[in-house]
């Protein structure tokens, strides 16, 4: 009998979606957060991260986060006199968090992570099928 020696590469691809969309959520999840933080705790605004994606390997081996960079964008200006961080003209420096795109982008990272988990779920009922023909 020939068995894969890759028979596990649906469910590591699968799980290796879950991980990736999961930290991309909790990224999202801080960008959301922070889209107020006027001081960062340096001085300056809180600034956008974004996590990038990279393939595990060419063979479709699934996918992991690479790293997590700074959205290098301008800070938004708004006009708020009386606020502890504004300048001399009364301008406060806000995050580069954009509370629309940062929704956009959770729906997407959600909506990969429901069909990695659907995945598991149909390979799941595929094995107990087959565990049950060979009884």
């Amino acid at each position: 009998m020939n068995i894969d020696t890759n028979m596990f590469g649906t469910i590591d691809i699968a799980v290796s979606g879950l991980k990736a969309y999961n930290r991309q959520m909790q990224v999202v999840g801080s960008n959301m957060a922070n889209v107020q933080t006027t001081d960062n705790g340096d001085g300056r605004p809180y600034r956008r991260l974004i996590a990038r994606f990279e393939a595990v390997d060419e063979g479709g081996g699934g996918v992991e986060i690479k790293d997590i960079v700074k959205d290098n964008s301008d800070f938004q200006r708004i006009l708020k006199p009386g606020h502890p961080d504004a300048d001399a003209n009364g301008y406060v420096a806000m995050p580069n968090v954009d509370w629309p795109t940062e929704m956009i982008t959770l729906n997407a990272a959600s909506r990969a992570y429901q069909a990695n988990a659907a995945i598991l779920k149909r390979y799941q009922t595929m094995i107990e099928s087959s565990l049950e023909l060979l009884k």
